[in-house]
């Protein structure tokens, strides 16, 4: 008997929960311009979130997914990325999509329930959010082959959450982008719950980072509270596969601190003992201690930021709630390049009733 394969799987982590340095410090983290452009990007995404569940709550906003305790995972996915690569996000990234250029009020238009919301003004070929879950991974795959196709140096960057790699569209896109060594990073925020279901019941694999290891391609463990780690994971991920390396895998490990959207109750599967232990890793105090201790950041520069950044947000608010309603029948207006004869008598009948009421 012989072994034909081994495997091992990294964990990376640079800073601990208290912010001190634990890992080599990547070249960026020595940036205090870069470091603080993170951090502001983590309190946008948590400012948003709070604003945003406020909204929904009041009936202005349709339900919502927040990413609290989460923000290292889509801050630093964006910030590992150039302007010409494509984002391929599920529903719980809006700090990546902050950092690609889609604007706040964009977000909020989104999740009012306006498509206008996914026309970005910014990263223009960034898919829209994908809320059915891992199906966009074969979009992603699809976005990476056609830039193998044409020879384009750029990259996808897909992520989900840990539930989704238990479903065939995940596995199925890995494979593929294995098989043909597709410049395409797929990203899993291991938040340990996909909605009710905890890690331990939807997976038995001691790591997700290995399920990469069968589709042929390189799998990693990052601490998904630590937005150095994650930047810097994701950073050579990406590299690699423009530079003709293939795909990768990043599993960011961190926690899902808020229910899973607005229409859950997370109290119903978990109690608050097991949660509360996870906000000592809460991403933002510890990126705060490593400035603070590296780059001379002051409580008054925390205050300003967050000052500043509320406002924005708040105004972002007003902006999206004062912008009228679309017209009823645009919901048929963003499926098909042309509309099928049967959504055109949909269509048309959607119009007259608006007619018909006034």
């Amino acid at each position: 008997m012989e072994t034909v394969a081994t495997f091992s799987i990294r964990y990376r982590r640079v800073l601990g929960p208290d912010g001190s340095r634990v890992g080599e410090l990547p070249t960026f983290g020595r940036d205090r311009g870069a470091v603080v452009a993170m951090h502001r990007a983590m309190w946008r995404t948590r400012v948003l979130d709070t604003k945003a569940v406020a909204l929904q709550r009041t009936g202005r906003l349709g339900t919502y997914a927040s990413s609290l305790g989460q923000e290292a995972v889509a801050v630093g996915v964006g910030s590992a990325m150039r302007p010409e690569d494509v984002f391929c996000p599920s529903f719980r990234e809006q700090g990546a999509q902050l950092v690609r250029g889609v604007r706040l009020v964009e977000i909020l238009q989104y999740w009012r329930g306006d498509e206008r919301g996914s026309c970005f003004a910014g990263p223009r070929e960034d898919l829209p959010v994908c809320v059915p879950v891992g199906t966009h991974a074969p979009h992603a795959a699809g976005v990476a082959l056609a830039f193998q196709l044409r020879g384009e140096p750029r990259v996808a960057v897909c992520v989900f959450g840990d539930g989704a790699t238990s479903k065939g569209d995940v596995y199925e896109a890995m494979n593929m982008a294995g098989v043909w060594k597709l410049p395409v990073v797929f990203v899993v925020n291991d938040n340990q719950w996909a909605i009710s279901v905890p890690r331990s019941k939807q997976s038995a694999a001691e790591t997700l980072a290995q399920k990469a290891v069968a589709c042929g391609f390189g799998g990693e463990q990052v601490d998904g509270n630590d937005v150095l780690a994650v930047r810097e994971a994701v950073s050579e991920a990406v590299e690699r596969a423009r530079g003709g390396g293939g795909p990768s895998l990043v599993e960011a490990l961190t926690y899902r601190l808020s229910d899973h959207t607005t229409a859950d109750d997370a109290s119903r599967y978990r109690d608050d003992e097991s949660v509360g232990k996870h906000f000592k890793e809460d991403p933002l105090p510890r990126l705060r201690a490593f400035l603070a201790a590296e780059h001379g950041w002051t409580k008054e520069d925390e205050e300003a930021l967050v000052s500043e950044v509320t406002a924005e947000i708040d105004a972002a608010a007003n902006e999206a709630l004062a912008m009228a309603p679309e017209a009823p029948e645009a919901m048929f207006d963003h499926l098909f390049a042309t509309l099928p004869e049967a959504l055109r008598a949909e269509r048309e009948a959607v119009i007259r009733e608006a007619k018909r009421r006034g």
